[in-house]
């Protein structure tokens, strides 16, 4: 395979934007990700002004997102100019009551291009430029879950929907070679080397239905595992939320728990295991798999959590998903509180170069004790941590 050359990628993109875009005026809405940004300066180098570069305040942003991003890209060398458009209460309204991860990305799709067309005509552009890369385009038309970003792939003609045409720059490139385009570009390490943020945003780290304070919840788990994991250096790390409701299956429960036992040698009765009534994304042969969430807490014989070699969790999640098949997630939890609260976070973390399959980071016991007691500490409604030890696959990264 001959060695990707960013200077000419570069180059061949900007004339072939150059010949594609025109005298017409562009639009892109930038999310701080690698992605949009690098479709973004690349395409201000190609047209100029007649670049309109926006960014959605949609709410499921990390906290104070939208201030920083619009900062980074209006500071040299870049020199970007771009709007925030505050949208919160639209997409938030959009998606209330929605439990299924599919129907979620399917309205926040349909909200994202709602609001975009309606943004394109008000600044007079018949062009959308945007981020999408190759990985994106393999997940959807493989049909392991739709990505928002996804379009004329799967049948849709955006001109005749949303009245602009889509440019795509970066559609043949894998994330790798996105970074490398945006080094080259003299993007800040903060941008080129970003860990992904879904288009989505906290959308789909939020398991199940979304509600106000539970994303609010979110935003502030994520910061406090953000700021642990990120000394590791996975290639993306998050924190997710979901509602700590169990669904009882008894004969399921029971396997599980003695699979658990004679795997980590401790006395079943040191073992417990919950499975969660919201379920999660996963993959199986190859298509998306809708399935079962299973939290396993194994203690020593003071009542402390069996911290065992996370290698280990993650050869226990294979037996379990594949005694199992019903189940797509296993979370292992590092700490919980006696009392019962209404959601449970869990903290993820995973090592990969395509995004199209991922291990699990093996993050130090110390470094997942910070973090969870960093999240029960200060937020009320937290009643446990778990970390995800399910691969992609059987898992997608993300969680819906």
């Amino acid at each position: 395979m001959a060695t990707f050359d960013p200077e000419k990628f570069v180059k061949a993109e900007i004339e072939e934007m150059k010949r594609g875009i025109g005298d017409e005026k562009a639009l892109v809405a930038v999310s701080g990700g690698v992605d949009s940004t690098t479709s973004a300066v690349l395409t201000h180098k190609a047209i100029g002004e007649n670049l309109v570069c926006i960014m959605l305040d949609d709410a499921f942003m990390r906290e104070g997102e939208p201030k920083r991003v619009a900062e980074i890209l209006l500071k040299p060398p870049l020199n970007v100019p771009i709007k925030i458009v505050d949208v919160r209460e639209r997409f938030l309204q959009a998606m209330k009551g929605l439990r299924d991860a599919e129907e979620k990305r399917k309205m926040f799709r349909e909200t994202f291009y709602q609001v975009l067309g309606e943004t394109a005509r008000k600044e007079g552009c018949s062009v959308l430029v945007q981020g999408t890369i190759r990985a994106d385009v393999i997940e959807t038309t493989g049909g392991v879950k739709t990505q928002h970003n996804i379009l004329e792939q799967i049948g849709i003609n955006p001109m005749e929907r949303y009245g602009f045409k889509v440019v795509e720059p970066l559609v043949a490139l894998f994330k790798s070679q996105v970074r490398m385009v945006a080094r080259f570009l003299g993007l800040p390490a903060e941008i080129s080397e970003r860990q992904p943020f879904p288009g989505p945003g906290l959308s789909v780290r939020v398991v199940g239905e979304i509600r106000a304070d539970k994303l609010e919840t979110l935003k502030k788990a994520t910061a406090a595992a953000e700021t642990e994991l990120s000394v590791h250096k996975p290639s993306q790390y998050f924190a997710a939320i979901l509602n700590d409701e169990e669904n009882p299956q008894p004969h399921t429960t029971a396997r599980v728990k003695e699979t658990v036992a004679r795997f980590l040698n401790v006395p079943s009765r040191h073992v417990h295991v919950k499975i969660f009534m919201d379920k999660a994304t996963g993959v199986k042969g190859g298509k998306r798999h809708y399935g079962e969430i299973v939290g396993i807490k194994a203690q020593t014989m003071n009542g402390r959590v069996h911290q065992t070699p996370i290698r280990n969790l993650v050869s226990l999640q294979a037996k379990i998903i594949t005694e199992n098949p019903t189940i797509t997630r296993v979370f292992y939890a590092v700490k919980d509180l006696a009392e019962e609260k209404p959601y449970i976070i869990v903290v993820r973390a995973v090592q990969t170069k395509d995004f199209l399959t991922a291990k699990i980071s093996e993050i130090p016991w110390t470094t997942l004790n910070k973090v969870a007691e960093a999240i029960l500490e200060k937020y009320p409604d937290v009643s446990s941590v778990y970390y995800d030890v399910t691969p992609k696959p059987p898992a997608t990264i993300e969680m819906e």
